[in-house]
């Protein structure tokens, strides 16, 4: 029984290995010089079939102590399964932004914080599911005072 419990554990680490995440980076890193102006690019890992993969974000924001979200257009760049995300929301206040996306019956979830200097890797979370509201307001509690400017 133990070995059968170590086996399914085992098998469970892999799928979870191969499964449905984002990767994130700098606009550089999509090597397309046409998202040079975005505040991030990301990578799409483990969809089968990345046409199908569908994403959607939402910047969630406190501006003079109101909550606000804004939903976001997701970009495709020229490198295949890389996405850009461009500030379309207020520069004034403190934001995050939550990627949600699903390949098949694969979810993904992401929160990246963005500070006065851009987008703080350090302080993104990745979920295998999309963020939930308290996880998405906790976020926005990390995020360095002085907005994204």
């Amino acid at each position: 029984m133990f070995r059968l419990t170590i086996a399914a554990c085992a098998c469970m680490t892999l799928a979870f290995a191969d499964g449905f995440t984002f990767n994130i980076g700098s606009p550089v890193a999509s090597q397309d010089f046409q998202s040079k102006a975005a505040v991030f690019v990301f990578r799409t890992q483990g969809c089968a079939d990345p046409a199908k993969a569908q994403i959607t974000a939402s910047a969630e924001g406190i501006v003079k102590g109101a909550r606000q979200s804004v939903a976001l257009k997701v970009v495709t760049t020229a490198q295949p399964n890389v996405y850009a995300v461009y500030q379309t929301w207020p520069r004034a206040g403190d934001w995050i932004v939550s990627l949600q996306g699903a390949c098949g019956n694969a979810s993904a979830g992401a929160v990246v914080p963005i500070g006065p200097k851009g987008f703080i890797r350090e302080l993104s979370k990745f979920f295998a599911r999309p963020a939930t509201p308290a996880e998405i307001e906790a976020s926005l509690k990390t995020v360095p005072p002085g907005g994204n400017k």
